[in-house]
């Protein structure tokens, strides 16, 4: 500890009076993140709260910078600022030998589902996992952390073996991220809603860690495949990369072309805990992640195990070698719906059990644990609560829908069943007849589309204009589409029939949206199955994608009244 702190500046400054002053201490974006979250614990009435970077870590970019000087409420400083000042507590999610220097109080927690991964660059140890190697948490062979926080008490035993002098100050506290998504499952909606999760979707959200072992280490064209060969309209998709794939390479350009055709990027500092609340089944590998999604009985398949780094005595470990697989080059939709339908939620219960005890009782153990280092504070008297999760908000760019779809269909009666794919020319299935939207670049498809579909509503032209310019540009069109609104679209027909569509309301249903390229689409495949055009207005269509219907009506343009005759 420094032998003379710097003093802080005379209290006369402040509005309020400071009885405690707290550290937040970061190495890389997800422990600053983690930190944030056991933070949440303290009420910021007499707190004054500061942020720094323990260096040294290979993740540690511009990045993590300007996310904590963008964090409210924190004062972020240099770290060799922050040695030379005395704090009544530091909190740190990943510990390295040189924050014996700070002179605070010191509580360690994880910053994952436990403690798994050997990080020996880090740590200079083969066989300890990373937080709780004795190299780590030691200094000219003392202990100089005040509490090392476990989320279960299996890892004492790894402890006991790696570093026995800090058994004294380990404390088992449970996971408070974990709680923070049991807490948060009442937004569930919410969270799906900003996901796209809608209109009988289902949420397939892949995550990656980091490293040449990991999912998009070995197979970066995953996503891709997925929107590709996945129904859109029955699935969406949204992709969490750990943050140390972002401070390495650039996911959202790595990942453009799927996000073209409708791929949710999770942004790395926050998101991920809300997308595995909201999500229908989880395709991961041996990172925290897939840990959590199956702690959260989300069905799980891995792609990677990552058994070249991990402690094989790890829970981690056996985690990734119980947990069923993934061939991503087989039929990615059979198989999820085998997982969706077949797999036991429960089933990976024992083992996710090795990594999270205490579930939901992290603050109930870590607030009188953090309030007993502030001495001029008094413990708040409520119950102590993690609150729940923002809702996801996918990266900037991400499009709502592609703008062109290989489409099939079959119709029955009134009722067409359409199944959608995303047009990828870079990985080409001919399916059926391609549909697309006016804003699609390229013509390529313009000229052999068999549906074009103006999305925006309040164009420039009005809609029987534009329709009548499309006919006469693209005579091969089956159908054109100009949107007049949510759920009401005006069409027309090779023949040049124009016809009015809504969307019909069910009972006790939320408005209902009718995507217009869907709905042009719906009708073009009746029309080839030798559907009668003059019967669209008079028995109406349903549309179906999965589960999903929706019931549309027609009308023909009413005459226009005949001026009266002049006398």
């Amino acid at each position: 500890m420094p032998s003379h702190p710097h003093a802080w500046p005379a209290d006369r400054w402040n509005t309020r009076p400071v009885k405690a002053r707290v550290l937040a201490v970061a190495r890389t974006l997800t422990s600053a993140t983690r930190v944030l979250d056991v933070l949440t614990l303290l009420d910021p009435e007499g707190v004054e709260r500061y942020f720094t970077v323990n260096p040294g870590s290979a993740f540690a970019d511009r990045a993590l910078d300007e996310y904590l000087r963008g964090l409210p409420g924190f004062t972020l400083l240099d770290w060799e600022d922050a040695v030379r000042h005395r704090f009544d507590l530091a909190v740190a999610c990943a510990v390295h030998s040189s924050m014996h220097r700070l002179d605070a109080r010191l509580v360690v927690l994880p910053h994952g589902a436990g403690y798994n991964r050997l990080v020996t660059e880090s740590t200079g140890d083969t066989v300890s996992a990373a937080g709780l190697s004795r190299n780590e948490l030691t200094h000219r062979g003392q202990v100089f952390v005040d509490v090392l926080g476990l989320s279960h008490p299996e890892q004492l035993d790894r402890l006991r073996a790696s570093c026995p002098e800090a058994l004294d100050v380990a404390r088992v506290v449970g996971d408070p991220c974990f709680d923070r998504m049991l807490r948060s499952l009442r937004s569930r909606d919410a969270y799906r809603a900003a996901l796209g999760a809608v209109d009988g979707r289902r949420l397939v959200v892949v995550n990656s860690t980091w490293s040449e072992h990991s999912l998009f280490g070995r197979r970066p064209d995953l996503p891709q495949r997925l929107v590709r060969r996945l129904p859109a309209d029955e699935y969406t998709v949204a992709v969490v990369l750990h943050p140390n794939i972002w401070s390495r390479h650039d996911p959202e350009a790595l990942l453009g072309a799927a996000r073209r055709m409708g791929l949710r990027l999770v942004p790395p500092h926050q998101g991920w805990q809300a997308a595995l609340v909201a999500a229908d089944c989880l395709i991961g590998d041996h990172g925290s992640v897939s840990v959590y999604g199956a702690a959260l009985e989300r069905p799980t398949v891995l792609v990677a195990t990552g058994a070249a780094e991990l402690d094989p005595r790890s829970p981690g470990y056996a985690f990734g070698q119980a947990a069923p697989v993934l061939d991503p080059d087989g039929d990615l939709a059979a198989q999820l719906e085998l997982a969706l339908g077949k797999q036991d939620p429960a089933a990976l219960r024992p083992l996710t059990d090795r990594s999270l005890s205490r579930r939901g009782r992290s603050a109930e153990l870590l607030r009188p644990l953090l309030y007993s280092f502030l001495e001029q504070l008094d413990e708040p008297g409520d119950e102590p609560l993690l609150p729940p999760y923002p809702r996801p908000v996918p990266r900037p760019g991400t499009t709502d829908a592609p703008t062109a779809y290989d489409v099939e269909g079959e119709s029955e009666g009134t009722e067409v069943s359409l199944r959608r794919y995303p047009f990828d020319p870079a990985d080409h299935i001919p399916r059926g007849f391609h549909a697309l939207t006016d804003e699609h670049p390229g013509d390529a498809l313009r000229y052999t589309a068999e549906v074009l579909a103006r999305t925006e509503a309040r164009a420039e032209r009005p809609a029987t204009h534009w329709l009548a310019d499309t006919a006469a540009e693209l005579p091969g069109l089956a159908v054109a589409v100009a949107a007049l609104g949510p759920a009401r679209h005006l069409l027309r027909l090779r023949t040049g029939l124009l016809l009015e569509a809504r969307a019909e309301p069910d009972w006790g249903s939320p408005e209902p949206r009718l995507d217009p390229l869907l709905l042009g689409s719906a009708v073009a495949c009746w029309l080839a199955d030798g559907g009668d055009p003059a019967g669209l207005a008079e028995h109406g269509l349903t549309v179906r994608t999965g589960e999903h219907r929706t019931r549309v009506s027609f009308t023909t343009e009413p005459p226009r009244p005949s001026l009266p005759a002049r006398s």
